[in-house]
């Protein structure tokens, strides 16, 4: 039976590790958060270049310090048509070389420094208003607590050198087959390729494992970190689903190429005379120099891979179409990733806006032209609207409780409103149909006075929904777009009344029909409704724009 003190160190040893991986997440959160609008812009740079995806998956896993983010990200880019199979593979492939940052930061000693970051973190995240300086207090005391964590941890484990049963342990994961075995389960289990890592280092640290006993634990390691990829797909595109596997086939092709290097070559005791008597360097070292090179070798190959995926997923993308009432650019996958998660829900409001600003363009073409064939498409994108104008709701609400940057809070709060006015405006197109399809059907014609000055109000209210959008959407930084705006939208006004009054004074005269005066009314109105929530649209973010 163990003595009170194995116990104890026992339970300090635990508490480490919970300590370690709490540290882990905090910091990477941290790091995510903090780094949300440099994440978005970097994104934004990948290219079909293989080269330059994999430097931009390198940058942002070592910004937010989590290949398991990133894979879970770029999946639901995939699933959503923002990014091809090839391109995805070559930021995946960095990714798994930016992850290895943290390992390296681990190996050295700087543990007497962690109750200070702790302090410092926690000081900035308790008294700070700022949700910035919150999320950089979060980064700082996130360090702390991870070596602070792996110092209870490894200073506790030592004991578990001496221990008979531990030996045997590690002489039988030492095997090739079944330290890659253990590694997959580990990673898998741990979700996180840097903790994993972490805890080797810790068991370096305290001499209960050296690095010919942990070499294949690491290789598997990198398998297992694709666990969470993996199951992120499930129920995605094939293309996600594609994207998944492939990043399984470079590990698994890695981990084969550095197995087959470690039985043939002195590759183990070459690192071990890079940093002798530091076994968590060296385990350090063997991660990253087996990541890069792996890398190195297999970016070139990315088609290839991509080939074995889509031979064992069959099927054409064109198979997989699915109902325009969907959300394109958001899913559950997103969410994980805040900052990011902000800039998808932005393209979506885009892409409804779209909609609805073609929906009004279609309206005004099926009244002037009397073209009825236009009619059911602007009913089929209002079914999208509407669809939409729901599901993003849903999703700013949620996006809504997760933790976010100042700015992108600013925004998402606006986005609520914006949402409405988008909908709102595609119900007045609809209108608009509707009034064009009582003229054609009772075979009405407006004068050819009321004609000029529809005319007029169409190109006034096409221009502020143009302006506005653009103005919103960031397409524009004209300082005196917004003021532009406002002014557009009372003429709009001032000349719906000033029309309001000819057409009364043309009925009076009898040179119109009381029914087409009644729709002449009534199409005024919508247009200057549309125009109302445009200009609503273009305020959203003012006075304080970001």
């Amino acid at each position: 039976m163990p003595d009170e003190s194995t116990v104890t160190q026992i339970i300090l040893a635990l508490g480490g590790l919970g300590l370690f991986l709490y540290g882990m997440k905090l910091l990477g959160d941290g790091l995510e958060l903090a780094a949300g609008a440099k994440l978005r812009k970097i994104l934004e740079k990948i290219t079909s270049n293989r080269w330059l995806g994999a430097l931009v998956g390198v940058i942002v896993t070592a910004i937010i310090q989590s290949s398991t983010a990133v894979s879970v990200m770029v999946v639901g880019f995939v699933n959503a048509s923002l990014m091809t199979l090839s391109q995805a593979m070559g930021v995946l492939m960095g990714a798994t070389i930016g992850t290895t940052v943290t390992s390296l930061i681990l190996s050295f000693n700087i543990s007497q420094y962690a109750p200070i970051f702790i302090f410092l973190g926690a000081f900035m995240v308790v008294l700070s208003k700022k949700n910035n300086t919150k999320y950089t207090g979060q980064i700082i005391a996130g360090f702390g607590i991870l070596f602070f964590g792996m110092t209870t941890m490894s200073s506790n484990l030592k004991p578990l050198a001496e221990s008979d049963a531990f030996k045997t342990l590690i002489s039988s994961i030492s095997n090739p087959l079944l330290g890659v075995l253990f590694g997959i389960l580990f990673a898998a289990l741990i979700q996180s390729s840097s903790a994993a890592v972490g805890i080797l280092q810790a068991l370096g640290a305290a001499g209960a494992l050296l690095l010919p006993d942990s070499v294949y634990i690491i290789y598997g390691i990198h398998i297992g970190a694709c666990f969470t990829a993996v199951i992120s797909s499930i129920g995605a595109t094939k293309d996600a689903k594609r994207t998944s596997l492939s990043y399984v086939l470079f590990t698994v092709f890695g981990t084969v190429i550095f197995s087959v290097i470690t039985l043939l070559t002195p590759f183990t005791s070459w690192i071990q005379s890079m940093s002798p008597n530091n076994v968590s360097l060296q385990i350090s070292l063997v991660h990253i120099v087996s990541t890069i090179v792996s890398t190195l070798v297999l970016l070139p190959c990315v088609n290839l891979i991509t080939k074995i995926s889509c031979m064992i997923i069959r099927g054409k993308k064109e198979e997989e179409e699915k109902e325009p009432c969907r959300l394109k650019f958001v899913d559950e996958r997103i969410l994980k990733t805040p900052p990011i998660a902000v800039n998808q829900v932005t393209k979506e409001i885009e892409r409804m806006s779209t909609l609805s600003n073609k929906n009004f363009k279609m309206s005004m073409d099926a009244l002037l032209n009397k073209d009825d064939k236009i009619i059911p498409k602007v009913s089929e994108n209002e079914e999208v609207i509407d669809y939409l104008n729901h599901s993003i709701t849903s999703f700013l609400v949620r996006i809504n409780g997760l933790p976010l940057e100042d700015h992108d809070l600013i925004k998402i709060g606006s986005y609520y409103h914006v949402v409405s006015d988008i909908e709102r405006i595609g119900d007045h197109a609809e209108n608009i149909c509707e009034i064009a399809s009582r003229i054609i059907e009772n075979d009405e014609e407006f004068s050819s006075k009321a004609i000029e000055e529809i005319k007029d109000l169409k190109d006034l209210v096409e221009n502020v929904i143009t302006d506005s959008l653009d103005l919103f959407f960031g397409k524009s930084d004209d300082p005196r777009l917004l003021e532009s705006i406002s002014n557009c939208e009372q003429e709009i006004d001032d000349k719906t009344e000033e029309y309001k009054d000819n057409h009364i004074e043309r009925l009076s005269k009898g040179e119109c029909s009381a029914a087409i005066g009644t729709l002449f009314m009534e199409l005024l109105t919508n247009l200057e409704r549309i125009a109302d929530h445009s200009t609503n649209i273009a305020f959203s973010l003012s006075p304080n724009r970001v």
